[in-house]
């Protein structure tokens, strides 16, 4: 059996094989792996006996679920009214340009995941970026590339981790 294969079977079994537990097995899965990986929702289809269209149905419905890999730090552009009209357009286009990706993706080193959102509620402070919680006002797009330049690798996240929950 592999390995998510017994993932599967695990958190299947926590919820008595009923497939009426759907989105809560498919919650559990992106808890344990970060995202839904495309391995691990055939193997929950062929487990429950559901068509896999129907497992990406509900996959691609909830804006909660990932089919890739989240980055390092969480990069959210504001495109609300103020934002947009204050530049947040050409700030996504040059952040999409200089790190090769897309709102709602994740670059190819994991450096960052991009969402493009509505609005932040912070309109005075217009156009707004905020990275991993952090609020950046009056972004242009140079400083917001600078921002995100500065960001440490993921190496460094992983390794600060795992020092600071060493007792």
């Amino acid at each position: 059996m592999s390995e998510a294969s017994e993932l599967i079977e695990h958190i299947v079994e926590r919820y008595d094989s009923e497939d009426g537990m759907l989105i809560p097995m498919m919650q559990d899965l992106q808890v344990e792996c970060g995202y839904l990986p495309t391995e691990h929702l055939h193997c929950l289809a062929k487990r429950l006996e559901v068509s896999l269209s129907r497992i990406y149905a509900v996959a691609t419905f909830y804006s909660s679920f990932r089919l890739i890999p989240k980055g390092a730090h969480d990069v959210t552009l504001c495109m609300g009214t103020v934002c947009y009209l204050k530049g947040s357009p050409i700030i996504l286009e040059a952040i999409s340009k200089e790190f090769n990706v897309e709102a709602g993706g994740t670059t190819e080193d994991r450096l960052f995941s991009l969402q493009a959102v509505n609005c932040v509620g912070a309109c005075a402070l217009a156009p707004v970026m905020i990275v991993d919680g952090r609020y950046y006002d009056g972004v242009t797009p140079e400083s917001a590339i600078e921002i995100i330049r500065s960001l440490p690798p993921a190496e460094e996240l992983a390794e600060f981790s795992s020092r600071k929950n060493v007792k």
